[in-house]
C-alpha cells in the first residue's frame, strides 16, 4: 500500500512539473524534458520494487511522459517537432552514457565515496542504454507516425484521447518489448523477466492513459510563444 500510495504522488509530482515546465518555456521546455525525462528514467529504471504483488522496475511514469510530450508536440506543433523531439532525446541519451562512462574511469581518492555508487548506477548503463536506445527510437517513432495517423482519421478537438491513446498502446507494447529483451535478458532469472517485461508495459500504458487529462490542459495552455 504504501508504496501505491507513493507511487500515484510519484506520478502527480511528475506530470505536474511537466506542465509547469511548458508553462514556464513552452515548445523549447517541452524539448527540454524530453532530455530530463529520458536521462531520468533510464537513472530511476535500476531501481525494482513491489507493487500489486509483481516486481517492475521504476523509471516507467516519467519515461511515459516522453510519449505525453512527443504527442502534445505532434498536436500543437506538427509531426516535425515532435521527430526533433525523438532526435534530441536519443542524442541526449547517447551523451550521458558517454560522459558517465568517462567518469567511472577516473581514479577516486582513498577518501573518495562516490565511486562505489557510481559504478552501482552507472555500471549497468551500456546495456541499459542500448536497450533504451533501441526501443526509444523504434517506439517513439511509430508513436508519431500513428499519432499522425490518427490525427488525420480522429481530428477533432474531443478526439484527443484517441489520438493519444491509440498511439501509445502499441508503441509502448513495441518499447517494452525491444527494451526488457535486449536490457535484462539473461540478467535476471525469466519468471522476473517476465514479470518486468509485463508490469513496465502495463504500467507505462496505465500512466499514458491517465495522464490524457493532462495532455488536454496542456494544449489549452498559453505559453509564451504564444
Amino acid at each position: 500500500m504504501y508504496n501505491l500510495t507513493l507511487g500515484v504522488l510519484f506520478a502527480l509530482v511528475n506530470f505536474g512539473l511537466f506542465l509547469l515546465c511548458y508553462r514556464m518555456f513552452g515548445r523549447m521546455g517541452l524539448y527540454a524534458w524530453v532530455g530530463v525525462a529520458t536521462v531520468l528514467a533510464n537513472i530511476q529504471v535500476v531501481k525494482t520494487i513491489e507493487m500489486f504483488g509483481l516486481v517492475m522496475t521504476l523509471g516507467n511514469t516519467i519515461y511515459a511522459s516522453i510519449y505525453l510530450t512527443s504527442d502534445l508536440l505532434n498536436e500543437k506543433y506538427g509531426e516535425k517537432a515532435a521527430k526533433k523531439a525523438v532526435w534530441f532525446g536519443f542524442f541526449t541519451l547517447i551523451a550521458t552514457t558517454i560522459i558517465m562512462q568517462l567518469v567511472i574511469l577516473f581514479d577516486p581518492t582513498e577518501t573518495d565515496i562516490a565511486q562505489p555508487s557510481l559504478e552501482a548506477l552507472f555500471g549497468l548503463m551500456p546495456q541499459l542504454a542500448l536497450g533504451s536506445l533501441c526501443a526509444y527510437l523504434l517506439s517513439q517513432f511509430v508513436d508519431v507516425k500513428i499519432y499522425t495517423w490518427l490525427k488525420k482519421k480522429c481530428p477533432h478537438p474531443n478526439q484527443l484521447w484517441i489520438r493519444n491513446n491509440g498511439s501509445t498502446m502499441i508503441s509502448q507494447l513495441l518499447d517494452s518489448l525491444t527494451f526488457c529483451t535486449i536490457a535484462f535478458w539473461g540478467l535476471y532469472p525469466f519468471g522476473v523477466w517476465a514479470e518486468i517485461l509485463l508490469t513496465t508495459y502495463l504500467i507505462k500504458f496505465v500512466v499514458s492513459a491517465a495522464s490524457t487529462p493532462v495532455l488536454y490542459i496542456a494544449r489549452s495552455m498559453k505559453v509564451p510563444e504564444e
